[in-house]
């Protein structure tokens, strides 16, 4: 038996289309696969995504920002010393991008102008920080992106 050129490319087609099938089918059904988004809700955040960008240019013209550094402790935030740390306020979230259930968030108030997240909260990979603050009226927003071993 033999096959023209018009039967080839439609049999290797067809077992390309029935390859990519195989894996949509083994991806959607596996729960290994987490196909979830990464922001709950993703249509409510895009409609402030204004007002986030508003707060992100704030942090960008400070003149001294804020420092995230990787330590044996964990990760420690230093804000700059002209502002009265416990004037500030506001929340860490740690988004961790491969499992929504290692999220957490830290509340900022303290007396010290340096925040520690502890090394024990901190699965090793990537960490996604957002620092949503405010000091005197002014809202910040600083994103950092964090690889801990």
């Amino acid at each position: 038996m033999k096959i023209n050129w018009g039967t080839g490319i439609a049999i290797a087609i067809a077992l390309f289309m029935a390859f990519i099938l195989y894996f949509v089918i083994k991806v959607q059904s596996n729960s290994k696969y987490d196909n979830e988004l990464v922001v709950e809700e993703y249509y409510k955040h895009d409609a402030v995504f204004e007002q986030e960008m508003e707060r992100i240019q704030n942090a960008h013209d400070l003149a001294e920002k804020p420092v995230f550094t990787k330590t044996e402790a964990g990760v420690t935030v230093v804000f700059p010393a002209v502002f009265i740390p416990n004037k500030i306020k506001g929340k860490v979230s740690l988004y961790r991008p491969s499992n929504k259930k290692l999220d957490f968030e830290i509340p900022i108030s303290s007396s010290n102008p340096t925040l520690l997240i502890p090394k024990s909260k901190l699965v090793g990979g990537q960490w996604d920080i957002n620092m949503e603050w405010q000091y005197e009226g002014t809202e910040y927003l600083s994103k950092e992106a964090i690889y801990i071993n």
